[in-house]
């Protein structure tokens, strides 16, 4: 029986500490699954480079990576400043609008900031570090108190907790990146601060005007998602809990349960999950993670998170190969001690064909003690529907399409495989099991389960379960 891979995949984000091709290679090398292109930082040239940088990795070490395009969103930042601000408790400071901004005023972008502050509400930024109170605002000025002080940059995010902003989801720098990225052939596009289950709609339509199957991921890290996660859910093709901006909307305090009713309902559902932010944070400096970070990271993996993501760690720290090694070691620690999830319909309830098979492969394989599930996957679709039950044994999931082969290697537990399209049912089984045992997924002599569609390659077809020796 071949070697039990590491089940719960690792994102590593792309910046200057990590853009060589050495440095990219080391990060595969490590563990990294999925490469994050952060759209707010950097220029199209330098994703663009990166992103070449990753599909030639991927060729030279014959495993799939997932590649994803984070758009920045409606996010409020801190305007050009000369230089770094030394802001002191007690203190006043006058916020505005970036293009309206004078001397000695902090400048915030968009200019909308000016026509939704009102007194009694909280400026945060750079995640919550410094804190300002509006006392007064006029003609688009808001007069603030410094409640927390500290060091305000060009560039640091700004929130104002429960203010509603009339910014579009997409603002023209997303449309523009998205065009861009798209161009790329990015798997996913991750939509930030999603506010209601149409902004997700929206970017899901323009993705397929444009021709390309890259998927969708929601990023939850607003209240207003949170009130209509269900609907969000629906829309969307996987979900990213990002606590950063999310701890500073609702409060630290909050995050911890949310995270885990969030990733239990990925699971329901069968749609990938990623944890993000903050996860080996002193890593950035360190090259060690603190113990109370290797619990985060332990326990999103218990939780049953598709994905832990790594931004800054790997972006701009000092260590960014031992960052994705450090989640790499904890991963594989705890991973053994996960249950598998089987999960019978509730009376009532109403399931799919695919989900039931799903259910009774994940089962029969357990009772056999297979070495793996096998599953021949148009879309990629199937597989999701298994790895949601968290089996014991791997998925290797067998496409013929490389995009779905690189947007399953964000998906927990599966191996990905690309095998040549089949002719009918008995070539698709044939195929697959030559496959997995030439990928060495699996050994001459082991039993494997298998579950796919007599309809080949047509997608939602699956109604088969074959027990074969591989």
């Amino acid at each position: 029986m071949a070697a039990v891979p590491r089940r719960t995949k690792i994102v590593a984000t792309l910046g200057p500490a990590s853009s060589t091709p050495e440095a990219v290679r080391a990060l595969a090398d490590a563990g990294m699954d999925a490469a994050r292109l952060n759209l707010s930082h950097g220029t199209h040239e330098d994703h663009a480079a990166r992103t070449r940088i990753v599909r030639d990795v991927q060729a030279a070490i014959g495993r799939p990576i997932a590649l994803i395009a984070d758009l920045q969103g409606p996010k409020l930042r801190v305007g050009e400043i000369a230089a770094t601000r030394h802001l002191l408790a007690g203190e006043e400071i006058t916020v505005v609008g970036a293009e309206e901004s004078s001397d000695g005023e902090l400048p915030v972008a968009p200019t909308v900031i000016g026509d939704v502050l009102r007194p009694g509400h909280d400026v945060l930024i750079d995640d919550g570090h410094v804190r300002l109170a509006v006392e007064e605002v006029h003609s688009g000025r808001a007069r603030c108190r410094v409640v927390v002080g500290g060091e305000v940059k060009a560039h640091k995010g700004v929130n104002l907790p429960g203010v509603p902003l009339p910014i579009p989801s997409l603002t023209a720098k997303d449309l523009d990146d998205l065009e861009f990225a798209l161009g790329l052939g990015v798997d996913y596009v991750a939509l930030s601060f999603v506010r209601a289950p149409a902004d997700v709609s929206d970017l899901q339509s323009i993705v397929r005007q444009h021709g390309s199957p890259a998927r969708v991921i929601a990023k939850i890290e607003k209240a207003e998602a949170i009130a209509c996660f269900e609907d969000i859910l629906e829309e969307s093709d996987a979900i990213m809990v990002a606590r950063g901006d999310l701890g500073v909307e609702i409060g630290a305090a909050t995050v911890p349960l949310l995270q885990k009713r969030i990733i239990l309902r990925c699971l329901e559902v069968g749609k990938p999950v990623i944890t993000a932010t903050q996860m080996l944070e002193s890593m950035i400096e360190h090259a060690e993670p603190t113990r109370a970070e290797a619990s985060d990271v332990a326990n999103a993996v218990l939780d049953g998170t598709s994905a832990i993501m790594l931004s800054a760690e790997t972006a701009a720290g000092k260590y960014p190969i031992e960052s994705v090694r450090t989640m790499d070691l904890i991963a594989r620690t705890i991973e053994p001690e996960m249950g598998y999830r089987h999960q019978m319909p509730e009376p009532g309830e109403e399931t799919t064909v695919g989900r039931a098979m799903s259910n009774a492969a994940c089962d029969l394989a357990e009772t056999l003690g297979a070495s793996a599930i096998l599953v021949p996957t148009f879309t990629g679709r199937t597989a999701s529907a298994v790895a949601r039950l968290r089996p014991r044994r791997p998925i290797i999931a067998l496409s013929h399409h490389q995009t779905a082969v690189q947007q399953l290697a964000l998906e927990w537990g599966v191996t990905p495989l690309r095998m040549p399209a089949t002719r009918d049912v008995e070539d698709l089984w044939a195929r697959s099991v030559e496959t997995a045992r030439e990928a060495r997924a699996v050994e001459g002599g082991d039993r494997v389960v298998l579950t796919a569609g007599t309809a080949v390659n047509l997608p939602g077809s699956t109604n088969v379960i074959k027990v074969d020796i591989a």
